[in-house]
């Protein structure tokens, strides 16, 4: 039976530590120190975290909240239904979710829509907490 080339040109499988590993290639991830020091620079924080999560521990001071699922549609700058912030594709951003494995996901897909500066929290929100930088309730 021969194999159609939709098919062979369909990538291969690959697990979820394997994609993670592929996608953060292409960016230099941040830790907790730096990401506050940029944001007091001007840089975006953005939580993605689900809202029991921030009800349980707490949001960081400034960071905008946009769940994951609206992430895309919140920092496009060309986007009809873009968030205030979201005014430039040279607009460098830090992307936090819990433990920093879905934020890896979601720097990948704003890097495909031209956010060439976006990078994410190593170790997410729980690494922000653990460094002692501020929460609020």
């Amino acid at each position: 039976m021969a194999v159609s080339s939709v098919e062979e040109n369909r990538p291969k499988p690959s697990g979820i530590d394997e994609l993670l590993e592929r996608v953060r290639e292409d960016y230099e991830r941040i830790g907790p120190e730096q990401a506050a020091a940029e944001a007091a620079e001007g840089a975006l924080l953005v939580d993605i975290r689900y809202a029991a999560l921030r009800e349980q521990d707490g949001v960081i001071p400034g960071a905008l909240i946009v769940e994951r699922n609206e992430l895309e549609w919140r920092l496009d700058p060309q986007g009809s239904h873009r968030a205030p912030q979201a005014v430039s594709h040279d607009l460098r951003i830090v992307v936090i979710c819990n433990e920093g494995y879905a934020s890896s996901l979601a720097v990948a897909s704003l890097h495909q829509l031209g956010l060439h500066r976006a990078t994410d929290l190593t170790g997410g929100f729980q690494a922000w907490r653990a460094a002692g930088l501020p929460v609020t309730p």
